[in-house]
């Protein structure tokens, strides 16, 4: 038997109330709290009956599970998968309105064609997803689609069809029969995963789910969410690019350092096997504040560059930029110039941009920052065919980075002649047999001194 109670839960958090309150004290929304029926089980009997329905095993009597991945054909996918998709997960993927989500999905199907697969809409009708296919190319697919936001149905559709993978697009439209509250809730998103997430480990079939995010970039719905599923992924980007990246938040099966590079074009997403050849402009010219830096994203290398503008503060108060790359460590980076190098950059504008949209957190990017901010501001440039791959600390000190000879080989394949290392790399490539000219660096003033071939005298302090 079970009675009904009426609750007030947070839609940003899921904490409850037995009234209405203006802002949750839990994690500190504002009219956040929506009232909701939820039933309560009750029993006649007060003393607790516990029956086993499953059977405890020591580790050597399972059978570790012999199935292989889904390849999913797509090789940034697989990468950030950690090879492919493994049978019976749940795979949620997150991603800003309009970024490619629903595009990524629904080429994935396509190329899945000898398999079966279940592609559920809740936001589009079955014309629409037909027009999307049309316009990446796409006009024959064994896959099945439906569009049905019941949750009851759907896994009815699935029992029927028995497919390997089903694609929820998304999971905010999807509500159940059990619950009271509207699609999107709260309680409805927590219970709607839970019966799928049952449904995938005891028939073994792959769910991926969309989820739509929060204004402050999170995946809305509650925290558990995440918890509960397998593989978070989140698709990310900026739409004046045309560069997308995919990245693993949280992986049960994989790595959670691999990122996935696609370009967005008119028939669809692209992939992009060599990042670095795409974001590297390939200027003729040698212009001022630009610095190459080799960064590493999971274990791949890719050369990115670095822009910087510096001039004379218009008004009072120096404005500082930055698109791709911490603002808190820029501002830090520029103490360090001002502190240990002697350079007067507090009453300049300073502007930094990462070229393709990407963001960075590589600590190996700040010998590359201070290089482009010096280059701007002294208005000399950087040999083009020169790199960077150091991370820069509160002394000055030019300190060592991982996996140095992946970046040191991926400039060399790309051309470049000279990189900047640390002293402290110099044991690690001992033995390395490269080409390339490796100049090794202690204190940020001698990589002035062998850039500008002496160290750049501010003229106007």
């Amino acid at each position: 038997m079970s009675k009904t109670k009426t609750l007030f839960i947070c839609q940003s958090c899921g904490a409850t109330l037995p009234k209405w309150a203006g802002k949750c004290n839990t994690c500190g929304a504002w009219n956040s709290f929506v009232e909701e029926v939820v039933s309560l089980s009750s029993s006649s009997d007060s003393k607790s009956q516990f029956i086993a329905k499953t059977k405890s095993f020591v580790l050597k009597e399972i059978v570790a599970g012999s199935e292989k991945r889904i390849d999913t054909k797509n090789n940034e996918l697989n990468r950030v998968l950690g090879g492919g998709i493994v049978p019976g997960s749940l795979i949620l993927l997150g991603g800003e309105p309009g970024i490619g989500k629903s595009t990524l999905l629904l080429q994935t199907v396509f190329l899945l064609n000898e398999r079966c697969c279940l592609y559920v809409s809740g936001e589009e009708s079955l014309s629409q997803i037909k027009l999307r296919a049309e316009r990446v190319g796409f006009t024959e697919s064994n896959c099945q689609f439906v569009s049905e936001t019941q949750l009851e149905s759907i896994l009815g559709i699935v029992e029927q069809i028995t497919p390997e993978i089903v694609i929820i697009d998304s999971i905010q439209t999807v509500q159940t029969e059990r619950i009271e509250s509207s699609a999107g809730s709260i309680t409805q998103i927590r219970e709607c995963t839970a019966a799928i997430l049952k449904y995938a480990k005891e028939h073994n079939v792959s769910f991926i789910l969309v989820g739509h995010i929060t204004k402050d970039g999170g995946i809305a719905g509650p925290k558990i969410l995440e918890h509960t599923v397998d593989v978070v992924l989140q698709f990310e980007g900026d739409t004046n690019y045309q560069y997308r990246v995919i990245r693993s938040i949280k992986n049960r099966f994989g790595s959670t350092s691999e990122i996935g590079i696609f370009e967005m074009q008119a028939s669809g997403l692209k992939e992009v096997s060599n990042p670095s050849e795409m974001l590297l402009s390939g200027n003729s010219e040698n212009l001022s504040g630009i610095g190459i830096a080799s960064t590493i994203e999971g274990v791949r290398p890719i050369l990115v560059e670095v822009q910087a503008l510096v001039s004379s503060a218009a008004y009072g108060m120096p404005q500082r930029s930055s698109n791709g790359f911490d603002f808190r460590r820029l501002n830090m980076l520029l103490a360090v110039l001002e502190k240990r190098a002697g350079f007067r950059l507090a009453t300049k504008d300073v502007f930094l941009n990462i070229a393709g949209g990407l963001k960075i957190t590589d600590p190996a990017l700040d010998l590359a920052v201070i290089v482009a901010v010096l280059s701007s501001n002294f208005d000399l440039y950087v040999d083009k065919y020169i790199c960077f791959a150091a991370e820069v600390g509160l002394t000055g000190e030019v300190r060592s980075v991982n996996r140095i000879e992946q970046r040191i080989s991926e400039a060399e394949k790309l051309g470049f002649t000279t990189i900047f290392v640390s002293n402290h790399n110099r044991k690690a490539l001992s033995g390395y047999k490269g080409t390339i000219h490796i100049i090794f660096v202690g204190k940020i003033e001698d990589v002035f001194s062998k850039i500008f071939k002496k160290k750049p005298v501010d003229t106007e302090n």
